[in-house]
C-alpha cells in the first residue's frame, strides 16, 4: 500500500486532549476503510504565518499512514468537513523516515549546515 504523511492545523482553541482525540478519530477513519494509521506526533499549540480563519494560532499534529487512495480520500474529506480541523496537507512518500520528525527533534540534533562569517 502507499505511504503517507499528513499534517493537521486544528482550532487553538480545543485542549490537549480534544486535539489528539482528533488524532485517534482519524486513525480510526483509516483502519476502517482498509489501512492503517503507522505513526503519530503531537506537535503542539504554534504561532502561524498568517490568520485562517480569525486564528493565529493552532494545534499542530503529524501522521504517518499506510493506506490505500481510497482510505486518504475518505479521511481527508471528513477533515475538511469538521469544524475543528482548520488545514490538512497530505503528501506521498516513498519511505517513511525513522523516528522522530524534524519539529520533535532538540535544535542541537538538527543537521545544520556550515556557517557563513
Amino acid at each position: 500500500m502507499p505511504l503517507y504523511e499528513h499534517v493537521m492545523i486544528a482550532r487553538q482553541d480545543l485542549s490537549n486532549t480534544q486535539a489528539e482525540g482528533l488524532i485517534e478519530h482519524f486513525g480510526t477513519v483509516l483502519s476502517d476503510n482498509g489501512g492503517s494509521l503507522v505513526d503519530h506526533e503531537y506537535w503542539g499549540i504554534k504561532t502561524m504565518a498568517y490568520k485562517i480563519n480569525k486564528n493565529r494560532k493552532g494545534h499542530y499534529a503529524f501522521l504517518r499512514s499506510d493506506a490505500p487512495a481510497t482510505a486518504v480520500q475518505e479521511m481527508e474529506r471528513l477533515m475538511r468537513l469538521h469544524d475543528d480541523v482548520m488545514r490538512v496537507l497530505t503528501i506521498k512518500v516513498d519511505e517513511h523516515k525513522e523516528g522522530p520528525s524534524v519539529q520533535m527533534q532538540k535544535r542541537d540534533e538538527r543537521e545544520r549546515g556550515p556557517r557563513r562569517h
